[in-house]
């Protein structure tokens, strides 16, 4: 089986990682609508939930934060092994106790001696086991800010468990950060901009971890709709019963529902708009049509649906996964109702 890092290699070798970065930086030069479109071939190629979220949490975790606040240095030194795929990174923003609730963060970092010391514990943080760096999120005096940690900073240790039975090819684990001490360019951005870095990291993984989630529904609907016209009951197709044509159906309208609004973000960053609520929207939509459309899928397929070799049944975890990372479903809605002046966060 291909390891997860030589998947980031060859991602990176077909050039997956570049798009809507420009050409001084190694990317592709296009924009957002073509990262659509590659990844949601990408979903449709390798149907591995897992795989689409470790590269999401790669490219907004790590490499756009770099792009959008590093340094000139930062951006020469960083960039050019995020985009081959050579380097591996994500963002450690979740705590034992602090998961959609960013008030409630209590890694700290501190000046001594011109450097950083890091000081705290994130938990379920995608790509830990096999990261090169990752950017973590902690509070300076100004408030929360961002460092670049690499696995093998003094002081941090990268962990890979505890594990998470879902999207199972996105490792997942723990980081513990004792005195961890960075060189004074470790600190990305601003002192105390780290909330901003957040909802634009966020912002970007709600809007566009669904171009690859709707490739791999593509490819869950051509099997459903194949396995439905196979199998008979009583001489008939299964797709020929009303009640199973109709979740079919649903599964097709979910799907170009989350394509559209997909697209939809992708033509506002392409225009240089704000996508904070479109963004909640996509995710919202999408994640819990993701899981009803699983669900759906096993219902149709029956006892099939739930071999564990099966599709179908990984895509159910996977899915309820869905609905927490990049912010929970109900953190989304706090997010629209905001947003429409109702309240919320």
């Amino acid at each position: 089986m291909i390891s997860v890092k030589q998947q980031f290699r060859t991602w990176g070798q077909r050039r997956l990682l570049g798009h809507a970065i420009g050409p001084e930086y190694g990317g592709q030069g296009d924009g957002f609508a073509e990262l659509a479109a590659a990844h949601e071939q990408l979903g449709r190629e390798v149907a591995d939930t897992g795989l689409i979220l470790a590269l999401n949490a790669h490219l907004w975790g790590g490499l756009f934060p770099i792009l959008s606040h590093g340094s000139e240095p930062q951006c020469q030194y960083w960039l050019p092994g995020l985009l081959s795929g050579e380097t591996v990174s994500g963002h450690a923003i979740t705590e034992p106790q602090a998961g959609s609730d960013l008030h409630g963060l209590q890694a700290s970092a501190r000046q001594q001696d011109g450097e950083f010391l890091l000081c705290g514990h994130k938990r379920y943080i995608t790509n830990t086991p096999y990261a090169d760096m990752l950017v973590i999120y902690a509070h300076l005096e100004q408030g929360l800010s961002a460092f670049i940690v690499h696995r093998n900073d003094p002081g941090a240790v990268f962990l890979d468990e505890p594990k998470v039975n879902a999207c199972e090819s996105a490792g997942m684990g723990d980081v513990l950060l004792e005195d961890c001490r960075l060189p004074a360019d470790r600190l990305l951005g601003s002192p105390g901009n780290g909330l901003l870095m957040v909802q634009q990291a966020l912002e970007l993984e709600r809007a566009f971890v669904f171009a690859g989630i709707c490739g791999i529904l593509d490819k869950l609907l051509t099997e459903v709709t194949r396995f439905a016209r196979k199998r008979t009951v009583r001489e008939q197709p299964l797709a020929h019963r009303q009640t199973i044509a109709h979740r079919i159906a649903d599964i097709r309208t979910r799907l170009d529902t989350t394509r559209l609004w997909v697209r939809h973000c992708a033509q506002l960053k392409d225009a240089g708009k704000g996508i904070t609520l479109a963004s909640s929207q996509t995710k919202l939509l999408g994640a819990e049509g993701f899981l009803q459309s699983a669900l759906d899928a096993v219902q149709i397929m029956g006892a099939a649906g739930l071999e564990p070799e099966g599709r179908a049944q990984r895509l159910v975890r996977d899915a309820m996964a869905s609905r927490l990372f990049s912010g929970t479903s109900e953190v989304q809605k706090n997010i629209v109702s905001a947003m429409l002046g109702l309240g919320g966060e």
